[in-house]
């Protein structure tokens, strides 16, 4: 099933203005990270202070919590299902502006498991942050910017490159599946980022355009996920 996305960006703004306009500081891991630094159990413990020892939000957290711990003794493929199923599963679409006043917010992991509601950015944060925690290399993944075609949006998503060579595979929340980019021709994949660099979308392959050192824009979310427990 199928559910809104909610950024409505036009496609006339170049490359380097929406780089500024999207981005806004360093990246969480540094170009040589193998894997993410932070422990689960001190996030949830911080979880629980905050958000309550019990319902809604405390179920929502302790299933990403079975997830991160059961979910290193799968297969990356497998990790990719169970991650996307999910956070599918546990978020519900809503817009920043319902959920949190405001016109944008990159909510953290926590913070969108806990209000079990996000947009397709939350969607996607969590889906990489968590597939980082279970060993994912940094390098097969991307937060890439897309153009959701029959709804004439802009839209985030996770792209997973098995190698660099490898057509990605797109974990979304408008569909369920993950499907490689050839299969989603609702999609126009436009440009990504990384711990490496940022990427554009030229012919049919993501190319280099630029890094990541110089951009500004994750401060609020490092400096929340950082009072959350994270290790950054």
């Amino acid at each position: 099933m199928q559910k809104p996305v909610s950024r409505r960006f036009g496609l006339s703004l170049s490359w380097h203005f929406l780089a500024l306009l999207l981005f806004g500081g360093s990246l969480l891991f540094g170009a040589g990270s193998a894997k993410a630094a932070w422990s689960v159990d001190p996030v949830l413990r911080k979880a629980e202070k905050r958000y309550g020892r019990s319902g809604p939000a405390k179920e929502r957290l302790h299933a990403w919590h079975e997830l991160l711990e059961s979910g290193r003794q799968l297969g990356e493929r497998q990790q990719l299902q169970a991650v996307n199923q999910l956070i599918n599963r546990q978020v519900r679409f809503s817009d920043d502006s319902e959920l949190w006043q405001r016109r944008d917010y990159w909510a953290t992991p926590v913070e969108t498991l806990a209000k079990g509601a996000g947009d397709c950015e939350d969607f996607a944060l969590a889906k990489y942050f968590t597939l980082l925690q279970l060993g994912v290399a940094p390098d097969k993944l991307r937060i890439t910017y897309a153009r959701a075609l029959e709804l004439n949006q802009a839209h985030m998503v996770v792209t997973y490159h098995e190698t660099p060579d490898a057509e990605p595979l797109v974990l979304d929340n408008l569909v369920d599946d993950i499907l490689p980019t050839s299969r989603r021709q609702d999609l126009a994949l436009r440009y990504a980022f990384d711990a490496q660099g940022l990427y554009a979308m030229k012919g049919s392959a993501f190319k280099r355009v630029g890094s990541t050192a110089e951009l500004p824009f994750w401060q609020g979310l490092l400096a929340r996920m950082a009072r959350e427990g994270f290790v950054l």
